[in-house]
């Protein structure tokens, strides 16, 4: 499914990518299921750690796990900053279709860094590697980006399809006529396989709420060793 390079491996022993691909999804604009769910989320993102400040949140271990990673690059992990915006200033998870939304509910639910792509944009073979800071790719939103030299990405035959910094590529965006999808979990090292893979159970729940039909064709966690 995904070749992994030697250079990912020796820069970032214990880390781990997470792969979950499902066939025969739909993607709605909305679903009350889904909304209702979400609403759920939020709630219990607030009762977790409105009381005890910014502070105990940035101390969660994933979220530390993460903040070390991007630092290297001089950035703050942006899931931080969603959950803060979600707890403190009471606004909701973003919903721009269901599967965007399932993503965005378990990725600030377990707070693990989740990217989403229409499999069938993509062009075998996938592969991780770090950045060398010469790639560059077309972002969400048209932006065009240059993968931060060692920062991890996926790519594809045709190019970058995500970096950690950059985020995911416009090419293979999720659209209303997606009906497989592929995620792709980046766990810096601190996070482990059993996070990974507990997020994509709950990654394949929010879909399968949608899309009851929906097949996980696959569901792996692969470590760097």
């Amino acid at each position: 499914m995904i070749e992994i390079s030697e250079g990912w491996k020796k820069l970032y022993p214990g880390a781990i990518i997470g792969i979950l691909v499902m066939r025969g999804v739909e993607n709605p604009p909305r679903h009350a299921g889904l909304d209702s769910l979400g609403k759920d989320i939020e709630s219990q993102l607030r009762a977790k750690f409105l009381a005890g400040g910014r502070e105990a949140l940035k101390a969660h271990p994933v979220l530390a796990a993460y903040e070390s990673y991007y630092r290297r690059f001089r950035k703050t992990y942006h899931v931080a900053l969603q959950l803060e915006s979600v707890v403190w200033k009471n606004r909701g998870i973003p919903s721009v279709s269901s599967m965007v939304k399932a993503m965005f509910m378990a990725e600030l639910s377990n707070m693990l860094l989740t990217a989403g792509h229409d499999l069938a944009k993509t062009e075998p073979p996938l592969r991780l590697d770090v950045g060398r800071g010469t790639e560059t790719y077309t972002a969400l939103g048209g932006e065009q980006k240059a993968v931060k030299e060692s920062d991890m990405m996926i790519s594809d035959a045709a190019g970058v399809i995500s970096s950690i910094i950059g985020g995911p590529d416009q090419r293979t965006s999720i659209s209303a006529d997606t009906r497989s999808l592929l995620f792709t979990v980046y766990a810096p090292p601190g996070i482990g396989a059993p996070l990974v893979r507990s997020h994509l159970e709950d990654l394949r729940g929010y879909v399968g709420m949608v899309s009851p039909e929906a097949v996980a064709e696959r569901m792996a966690t692969i470590p760097a060793e």
